[in-house]
């Protein structure tokens, strides 16, 4: 194994803080590029449905999602 412990591995020769903090912050910035277009298509639909219902077109067509 390349490091001898956990806290090795944790300090990475004195590179720890700047390899750790670059991961989290990569694995934070892809978290919200998945999150905020899902967010923003909700809200989208939410307000597509209430125009047609506010123009009396009855009960809104279904949102099915292709996969």
């Amino acid at each position: 194994m390349y490091f001898e412990s956990l806290a090795a591995v944790v300090q990475m020769e004195g590179h720890g803080a700047f390899v750790w903090s670059a991961y989290f912050i990569t694995i934070g910035v892809i978290v919200f590029m998945v999150y905020a277009p899902r967010r923003r298509e909700k809200r989208f639909l939410r307000q597509l449905e209430g125009q047609i219902r506010r123009a009396g077109g009855g009960s809104p067509p279904s949102a099915s999602k292709e996969v």
